[in-house]
């Protein structure tokens, strides 16, 4: 007999889902049912290009039975509801990052999930790239020896210059919304973290948008931090929507005791990877496959709908979505209360891809 496609629809049609429709398209397993929105102009404008079926509401996507998971592509303060009831609808679910805003739903998120038993993931899954599982597995194989110290930089511009709706980006802040990228390629790289201590501010609070309509920001622009994981290794991470995208500080560098990888693009699978042995320069890294052009935004949901199908273990998961969450919040107090942060939750770390071992 041949084999049914694996199903999924889309609750939130904004900027985001045309790029998951897109690089969903080659996987020919995996059928796009249809989508939904609060504004249900954008899921018909959705559909039409992409195929299937609008759903009134989110209430009427989840009252179908053909429907094996919801990608969940609303907006960062929405996310914990709409899974909720994806979940106690008994949906696998797919989400757009952070998981949550506080670490205490998203703990909640995963436990829900594991009583209903479904699978719950989380983006980002950038560390699925052919360039990221390239540097993962030099640090895996021990090129650079026992690694120490990473830099991580998020030097993400000023989203009014770009996105048609900054506000919910400011809402959050920069450590939320992009802090999570390299964050989730150190914690699958070094496991839990343990501690944090952190520094934020409102660089620049008075902004315009596309349309010259001036905004007020209250939440930090600018956050850095200096994470210590379990491992024994130190990361400092600095997130800002302030420094545009033309600044040489970016990407995520490795330091071992042996030599040094330097990861130029955190978020692209073709970004550059370059190692040194100590004192040496930098030379390039061949990838360990021909590697994606950019991002290949639906590789999460591929992976997660291939673990359920051959009843493995999600290399993209809750539980470390929920731990990232953890460390943000942690950030947040840090330099809110100006002390250190411990953080005590923990994560099973995911398995490098089958081609990258």
């Amino acid at each position: 007999m041949e084999k049914k496609p694996f199903r999924i629809a889309v609750v939130g049609c904004g900027n985001i889902a045309g790029a998951y429709a897109k690089t969903l398209e080659p996987y020919s397993h995996i059928q796009l049912l249809g989508a939904t929105d609060v504004d249900l102009t954008r899921a018909e404008a959705y559909v039409s290009t992409y195929g299937g079926q609008v759903y009134a509401s989110l209430d009427e996507l989840l009252a179908d039975e053909d429907v094996d998971l919801v990608v969940n592509l609303t907006i960062h303060h929405a996310h914990v509801e709409v899974i909720r009831k994806c979940l106690l609808a008994g949906k696998h679910v797919y989400s757009e990052k952070p998981l949550a805003l506080d670490g205490r739903d998203a703990w909640e998120l995963v436990k829900l999930a594991e009583q209903q038993g479904k699978r719950l993931s989380c983006a980002p899954m950038t560390i699925l790239g052919e360039a990221q599982q390239t540097a993962w597995k030099l640090i895996r194989e021990g090129a650079l020896g026992t690694v120490r110290l990473a830099y991580a930089e998020v030097n993400w511009g000023r989203i009014e210059s770009w996105h048609p709706a900054p506000g919910p980006f400011y809402e959050v802040g920069a450590l939320f919304d992009v802090g999570v990228y390299p964050l989730t390629i150190l914690t699958s790289i070094f496991g839990p973290a343990r501690q944090v201590t952190a520094f934020g501010k409102v660089l620049y609070p008075d902004r315009v948008t596309k349309e010259n309509v001036p905004f007020h920001i209250s939440t930090p622009d600018f956050a850095v931090a200096a994470i210590e994981f379990t491992s024994g290794a130190v990361a400092r991470l600095t997130t800002n929507f302030y420094v545009g995208h033309h600044s040489p500080q970016k990407g995520i560098e490795f330091h071992g005791d042996k030599g040094s990888c330097f990861l130029n693009d955190w978020q692209n699978f073709s970004g550059k990877v370059e190692f040194t042995e100590f004192g040496g320069s930098y030379q390039p890294v061949p990838y360990v496959k021909e590697s994606f052009q950019g991002t290949e935004w639906a590789r999460g949901v591929v992976e997660l709908a291939e673990a359920i199908e051959e009843d493995r273990p999600a290399r993209i998961t809750g539980a470390q979505a929920a731990h990232v969450v953890d460390i943000l919040c942690a950030i947040q107090t840090s330099f809110g209360e100006g002390h250190p942060v411990a953080i005590a939750s923990e994560f099973a770390p995911p398995a490098p891809m089958d081609w990258a071992r």
